[in-house]
């Protein structure tokens, strides 16, 4: 059974990485294994954001990955190191589930639902799942983040 984008990044929930990505990552690691990334927002400023595809990554100066994002809310989501694309926009039915079908633990997040979002949050990992919920009420996956992990720049 080929890998569904709902499956993929309940692994990603579950495992708080997407291939060599993850927060705390070297970013020299992560280029060398995934090539250069897009610039995001052209800035002298730091953090910076990269992107590859659709998997968004805040970069510190010191050279860790701080943040990681994957967009879904498109008609189609392309990631690294994943052979194809994916259709976007996946259900909470649907990402529910392949979170149920890989055991990780899931609960509602009330930090992030509030009008037209719903937010689930995988507590061992922090990983947020953030629902657009349009107006047939059915709620598709907008995101997936990796929030960072207190890192302080030593430079």
């Amino acid at each position: 059974m080929p890998l569904t984008l709902p499956d993929l990044l309940a692994r990603t929930a579950l495992t708080a990485r997407l291939g060599p990505v993850r927060v705390g990552a070297s970013w020299a690691d992560v280029t060398a294994l995934l090539g250069e990334p897009r610039e995001l927002l052209r800035s002298r400023r730091w953090p910076r954001p990269y992107g590859y595809g659709d998997l968004e990554v805040l970069v510190c100066r010191c050279g860790r990955v701080l943040l990681v994002t994957v967009r879904t809310g498109g008609e189609s989501v392309e990631l690294p190191s994943c052979e194809g694309v994916f259709p976007g926009g996946p259900t909470e039915a649907e990402v529910v589930a392949a979170l149920d079908r890989v055991g990780c633990p899931w609960e509602a997040d009330p930090a992030h639902t509030f009008g037209g979002q719903r937010g689930l949050r995988v507590p061992a990992t922090f990983a947020l799942f953030v629902f657009a919920v349009p107006g047939d009420g059915r709620p598709r996956l907008h995101s997936l983040g990796l929030p960072g992990d207190g890192h302080v720049c030593p430079a």
